[in-house]
């Protein structure tokens, strides 16, 4: 919040997607006092109470869109990982590291675009 400041971006009413380790009253508490919407998966070990978790889940519903959104980008940095000379930068100019990372994103797609048929 305190970088949006510094740069003049309003926030305000933008969605914050986290995983379910961070399901908290005072993580949602502190996340809707920012003016942020947070979007996190329902944990239901943090919940007793079993009207309160079929409340979060049914709020969660609403919102379930935009975590899809989320586990793609996720996904698409394990696929970056499975390639040793991307997860170490090794390249010292830029565009030659840009050239590695194309040809994995090149040869993730083909994999799936093959795996399709």
């Amino acid at each position: 919040m305190e970088m949006a400041d510094l740069l003049n971006i309003n926030l305000d009413g933008s969605y914050l997607t986290l995983d379910a380790g961070f399901d908290s009253d005072p993580n949602r508490t502190t996340i809707k006092g920012q003016g942020l919407i947070p979007v996190i998966y329902p944990n239901p070990r943090n919940v007793k109470n079993p009207d309160k978790l079929t409340c979060l889940f049914s709020e969660f519903e609403s919102y379930r869109n935009i975590y899809k959104l989320r586990y793609k980008i996720e996904r698409s940095f394990a696929w970056e990982d499975t390639y040793r000379k991307l997860v170490i930068r090794y390249e010292k100019l830029q565009a030659t590291h840009m050239g590695f990372k194309y040809l994995a994103y090149s040869m993730i797609n083909l994999r799936w675009f093959i795996g399709k048929k």
